[in-house]
Order: C-alpha cells, then structure tokens, then sequence
C-alpha cells in the first residue's frame, strides 16, 4: 500500500482499499473522529458496531480484551482469515466503536498487503464498501458511484472483488457460535 495512503489515514481520512474479502471502506479505529465520519458516509444502523482490522493478535490488548487460553486456541486455527470473531470490550473508552454493545468484531487478515497497511495505520475499522443495504462494491467505478466524493482515496482501482463477506463467530458465550456463514464454513 501507497506511503500516501498510509498518511491520508494517520491524518483521520477514509478510504477504499481491497481487503482479504470484499473491497472495504476504512478508516483507523482509534480516531473517533474519522470513525464517526464513516459512520455517517455509511449510514450504518446504530448498534451495530464495524469489523476492526487487526495485524496481529496482540493489538487486542489495545483494546482491553485479553481472551482466554480456549479463546487463544480457537482464533490460532481461525486466523489469519476470513472469520471475524465477536469478542467483550467492555472498556468505555471504546464505546464510540462498541456503540454501547460492549463487543466488538475482529478480524486478523492473510493478505501480506493489507496487514502491511495495518502495521503502519494500527486498527482499521473496515465495513465492506457498500451504503447499508446495498450490495457490497466489486469495481471501483462502483464504489465511486456510491461514495464519490465522500471517500478520500481509492485504492486498488481495476481488480474485481468478487468474494463474499467473512464469516462471523461470537465468542461471547461458552462455545464459539457462528452469526454469520460466510467466506469460510465454520
């Protein structure tokens, strides 16, 4: 990923990058501002928090949330992949990202670019590129018809993403309980 992006998200701008899935409207999760911001481009229901981008399983503890041994093993045979795994986060600091769910999904990618970006920008908050309600984005052109101007960047322009989104795994509970059958059979 382009040294450009990587400021034009430091300095609190949204973009459209290619993720592991489908291509996703980012930003960093640790800015409030920037966060918000995609919420209201997105027009996202209230109480339904975004998937955060992670490099590694460590950057939970950014986050207040240090899982379980049983939690550790499942998401070592889970990621990095396509599952996003719904965790507690009960930390009020993060509520501008929780939305007063007190949880939060996370997702540890494989692609080798896209975690590149995210050791460089920290957390991303990475909903797929789509307005609630519409089918996600395969083309730039799309995305642009969606967003125009009130995305910062494209990235990626000319690949077709054509995956589906990540399945969806809620270690809330005592055994993992799948919310979402998606890219991978869980």
């Amino acid at each position: 990923m382009s040294v450009r992006l990587v400021s034009l998200l430091k300095r609190g701008g949204i973009a459209i990058v290619p993720t592991d899935t489908l291509y996703g409207i980012v930003a960093r999760a640790f800015d409030r501002k920037a966060v918000r911001r995609l919420y209201a481009i997105r027009r996202k229901t209230p109480k339904k928090p975004f998937i955060v981008l992670i490099s590694s399983t460590k950057e939970l503890a950014t986050f207040g949330i240090r899982p379980n041994a049983a939690s550790l093993r499942f998401l070592s045979r889970v990621w990095p992949g396509k599952v996003s795994v719904i965790l507690h986060c009960p930390s009020k600091k993060f509520a501008y990202l929780h939305l007063g769910t007190r949880t939060l999904a996370f997702r540890l990618p494989k692609s080798r670019r896209l975690i590149e970006l995210l050791k460089k920008t920290g957390p991303l908050v990475a909903p797929s590129a789509n307005p609630e309600g519409e089918k996600p984005a395969q083309t730039m052109s799309q995305a642009k018809k969606y967003f125009a101007r009130a995305v910062d960047a494209y990235q990626g322009a000319g690949k077709k993403m054509t995956g589906t989104a990540s399945t969806v795994i809620s270690l809330l509970g005592s055994v993992p309980k799948v919310l979402r059958q998606g890219a991978i059979r869980v």
